[in-house]
């Protein structure tokens, strides 16, 4: 079959398709729809039912509908893919991928690429023996707000940039860390997770601010700071904030919370001497505020990243997040991943609510006072935790340059 387009469907493995992989296993079905992929395989150590898999992917015994496998690799061959989405536990990624790899696919890798530099590194080398291109699903990535804002920039609408600021305050219920055997782990049997909150939940936070700036390389990173804390009995963050300078002089503050009073939607403002730009990553919108002139307000499109891929291995088009150029974000993996453990915070600086309608029967989540405020006063002010004198901060860990 070819497409109108006159290309013949890629075909696809999906490696994870419960939890978060049922997102990717719906934009497959769509992009079935449009005629560019077919669902050729699911990886998963129990079949999906009829029921989760769901229509659209070839009809029960007929033949057309997608293999199912518990191995990666074996699938891969047996259906000839050209393209795998890994949508596994963190510290599975890069051994899955490479062996993805190695059968002859091409790869979308969920976000975080890797929990460690040198996994980071050993996924990278792999990738290029074996000639296989890798799209790192950060999909904030994709947004056509990122080049509009970066010439609003260059154009000098808001003037001299004094820095980037990323808040996020969001929710989870404390069933949301006992989802899986990794969730809120620092390490598992051994191997290195790094399921904290800079680095998983709300690391759309600290990669689009970098790809703003521009630094997003693992080279642009001149210098990080570190404040990792936990409100809930885990062994990873869920309140922290980093700074980041990067080579170009710019100073990159995050501050996020799994822990919020009132969640809301995260966002990145980049700081003019003359205004201010504020994205909203996952919701496309883009705010300018300029002195002496009315707000003006934009919503854009997005490119998705598995038609990005498909169109990289079809015609050569440049990737939109190859690994290299989410090198910056594996600098901050690696600093949390070396940082001491984060610190608990005290009974009296957080509390017990009942979880947000939808979630589990009886769930509760945990509650930082206050935290909403120090959040939107470390992307506004560019500060740590402690330096906005939260009572329960300890001064910032420097992390060494390597």
């Amino acid at each position: 079959m070819r497409t109108t387009q006159g290309y013949t469907p890629l075909p696809v493995v999906l490696a994870g398709a419960r939890g978060h992989g049922r997102w990717h296993l719906e934009n497959i079905r769509r992009l079935v729809g449009k005629g560019l992929v077919r669902l050729a395989g699911v990886c998963e150590l129990r079949p999906l039912d009829a029921g989760e898999l769901g229509g659209g992917f070839g009809e029960p015994g007929s033949g057309s509908e997608p293999e199912q496998s518990g191995d990666l690799g074996d699938l891969v061959a047996r259906t000839g893919a050209r393209i795998a989405v890994i949508c596994t536990p963190i510290h599975t990624h890069a051994d899955l991928a490479l062996t993805a790899a190695a059968q002859g696919a091409h790869l979308l890798l969920e976000k975080p690429p890797t929990p460690s530099y040198a996994e980071f590194t050993r996924l990278r080398d792999g990738l290029a023996d074996h000639e296989a291109a890798c799209q790192i699903g950060f999909q904030s990535l994709g947004s056509h707000a990122l080049p509009a804002i970066r010439k609003l920039i260059a154009d000098g609408a808001i003037g001299s940039v004094r820095g980037i600021g990323a808040a996020g305050a969001w929710s989870r219920d404390e069933a949301y860390y006992t989802r899986a055997p990794w969730a809120g782990h620092r390490t598992l049997g051994g191997r290195d997770v790094i399921d904290g909150v800079l680095t998983n939940p709300l690391a759309h936070a600290v990669a689009t601010a970098l790809r703003i700036d521009g630094a997003d390389r693992a080279e642009d990173v001149t210098a990080l700071e570190l404040e990792l804390y936990r409100a809930n009995d885990i062994e990873a963050d869920d309140t922290s904030c980093v700074r980041i300078r990067t080579c170009w002089g710019t100073t990159i503050t995050a501050a996020v919370t799994l822990c919020a009073e009132e969640p809301g939607e995260p966002y990145v403002v980049v700081h003019g001497d003359r205004g201010r730009i504020t994205f909203w990553y996952k919701q496309d919108r883009v705010r300018v505020e300029r002195a002496g002139a009315p707000p003006e307000t934009t919503h854009y499109a997005r490119t998705d990243l598995l038609e990005d891929l498909a169109a990289h291995v079809r015609d050569g088009t440049e990737l939109l997040v190859p690994p290299d150029r989410t090198g910056a974000f594996m600098r901050v993996i690696e600093a949390v991943r070396t940082a001491p453990a984060p610190v608990p915070l005290p009974p009296d600086a957080w509390r017990t609510e009942p979880g947000a309608a939808g979630a589990s029967a009886g769930a509760k989540r945990r509650v930082v006072t206050g935290i909403d405020q120090l959040v939107t006063a470390g992307a506004e002010r560019l500060a740590l935790y402690s330096e906005l004198r939260a009572p329960w901060a300890a001064p910032p860990a420097e992390v060494p340059h390597p």
